[in-house]
């Protein structure tokens, strides 16, 4: 055979190619799609049927199951979805990528796409370069579609030809004839191709131009299929190594589920595919089993009827799947109490779907920011020295780990910037990060107030118990703009009650002007003690400092959203 290095490259080179096609397709569609995406998925219900048609139509729009498996086990890693929720969009994900195999069977192989792919480019290219984000999108889509179909045209074209190369046929019949085993042999292949290429789509085009160029027998490209399911899941279940209890059960079950359902499909394996065989042969008329040119419509069909027949089987048993996955992965008891949750995960898909896990991130620093602030409101009637010293270490932790979030959203949602985002996402990403700055100076303030309580003991000096009712009353006031912070930051599309907002937040300057005036006199009339008046003032006038990082915040929220 006279296969050189050169050909070997150009085959990796027309894969790669097909690949980024893809890629550049299904970044822009989703980029299209942008905040309605996001909220079609923030809006998921409970009802597994739901759940499937959620799968589907997201695989269909963005050409890959494993980018959609991926992003749903980021999502149950944020507290998005539940596992149960998960399983059924993970159900419709397999549904979905068939769409790709039918857009490669109809147009890759009936109709040749490259006569037609340089226009679309010519159509697409201009609006790359307009100054609407959404037409420079568009532009992306066409583009990307268009390369694909290059791709693949230039992939059935680099393979090696069976009738130049008979020995090729020699090699791969070594592995056919064996009954269930070369089933399991060609099973493995397809596993360990979509694994090692990281996409089933990829994969299944490869194996619809080895069927078309007669490498393989139809069976044998059935068996590849059925890896590719299983291939598919690895990335998931690599991708949620690091993530929570909950994420690493959601990838275990895309993973279960399909191993379950081509077990159970190889037990009637010859029969299934004398079936598909009949129905592909009342549509095209040929017989994929003699004829190599109806394989991609029959092995469409194969791969389109056993993912719904294992979906209508097993939606009914999503009850049993959780369980058995809960049992192989057993719940950990998570040991820290300030600190990330979930964009220690990573990226999602797409930076557009990454707001959605790192907004859920920013609620969970501020709500972890004021138990930071509880602690302080505990030291200050704390009585015993050794309970008040663990407090105040506390605060300085808490504080330390304030300062290492903050860093690590930021870098998040820099890294975020840097993909795709429509206009309104990139400038939510600007407000997100006042947001975070705005809660780590909050953090700030909660260690000053402890150190100044801190100084009070040091000193051997004490707050009077009128001092304290006035420090507790200003505590209040903050903790109750802390609260309507949090509720404005947990507000569907941000709606946030900016009046509320106003309204502590002048209680809070006007209490904080009312005690200066009273601790002038106080000073002024030696009712108290300079040195245990500046401690008490420091402690109320960080507490005003305070609520007007609250208040940035919700003006921060607001900015995004005009």
């Amino acid at each position: 055979m006279n296969y050189t290095i050169l050909d070997l490259l150009t085959l990796i080179g027309s894969l790669g190619l097909f690949l980024y096609g893809m890629k550049m397709m299904s970044e822009a569609l989703q980029k299209v799609a942008g905040s309605k995406l996001r909220n079609f998925l923030a809006a998921m219900t409970s009802n597994r049927f739901m759940g499937v048609i959620t799968g589907i139509s997201i695989t269909a729009i963005i050409q890959s199951s494993s980018a959609t498996t991926v992003m749903i086990v980021s999502f149950v890693n944020a507290g998005l979805l539940t596992l149960t929720e998960s399983a059924g969009v993970i159900m419709g994900a397999n549904i979905g990528t068939t769409v790709t195999a039918w857009l490669i069977s109809i147009l890759g192989f009936k109709v040749k796409m490259s006569i037609l792919a340089y226009p679309i480019i010519g159509i697409g290219f201009p609006l790359i370069f307009s100054k609407k984000t959404n037409n420079q999108s568009w532009g992306q889509v066409l583009v990307g579609f268009a390369l694909l179909f290059i791709g693949l045209e230039s992939l059935k074209s680099s393979v090696p030809n069976i009738g130049n190369n008979p020995e090729i046929l020699e090699f791969i019949k070594n592995f056919t004839g064996m009954g269930l085993g070369s089933n399991l042999i060609f099973l493995f292949i397809g596993t360990l191709l979509t694994v090692v290429i990281q996409s089933s789509s990829a994969t299944m085009a490869l194996t619809l131009v080895m069927c078309n160029n007669g490498w393989i027998s139809f069976d044998s490209a059935a068996a590849m299929v059925l890896g590719e399911n299983i291939g598919t899941t690895i990335t998931a279940n690599l991708a949620a190594m690091v993530a929570n209890t909950n994420a690493k059960r959601a990838a275990r079950l895309h993973l279960f589920f399909n191993v379950i359902g081509v077990v159970g499909i190889l037990t009637v394996f010859p029969h299934f595919l004398k079936g598909i065989d009949t129905i592909a042969q009342s549509m095209t008329g040929k017989s994929a089993f003699v004829d190599a040119g109806a394989i991609p419509i029959a092995l469409s069909l194969f791969h389109t009827i056993f993912n719904v027949l294992n979906v209508l089987i097993q939606i009914w048993f999503i009850k049993y799947l959780v369980n058995l996955v809960q049992r192989v992965i057993p719940e950990k008891e998570d040991e820290q109490e300030f600190g990330l949750k979930y964009i220690k995960f990573g990226m999602l898909s797409t930076s557009e779907l990454s707001l959605l896990q790192v907004t859920k991130e920013v609620i969970v620093y501020a709500q972890q920011t004021k138990k930071l602030f509880g602690r302080v409101g505990n030291m200050l009637n704390e009585t015993s020295e050794r309970k008040f010293a663990k407090q105040f270490k506390k605060v300085e932790i808490g504080e330390d780990k304030s300062d290492e979030m903050e860093v690590s959203i930021a870098k998040y949602l820099t890294k975020v910037a840097e993909g795709e985002l429509s206009k309104g996402s990139s400038k939510k990403i600007s407000s997100m990060l006042r947001i975070v700055d705005e809660i780590e100076s909050i953090g700030d303030s909660c260690l000053n107030i402890a150190r100044a309580m801190s100084r009070v003991r040091d000193k051997n000096l004490k707050l009077t118990s009128e001092m304290k009712e006035k420090i507790q009353k200003m505590f209040s006031l903050v903790d109750n703009a802390m609260n309507l912070m949090i509720e404005n930051l947990n507000k569907h599309n941000y709606d946030v009650d900016i009046k509320r907002t106003k309204e502590i937040e002048i209680k809070i300057d006007e209490y904080r002007n009312k005690l200066r005036k009273e601790h002038v006199r106080n000073i002024e009339n030696e009712k108290y003690s300079y040195k245990i008046g500046t401690l008490y003032k420091d402690i109320f006038s960080e507490s005003e400092k305070m609520g007007d990082y609250i208040y940035d915040v919700t003006m921060s929220i607001v900015d995004h959203t005009d």
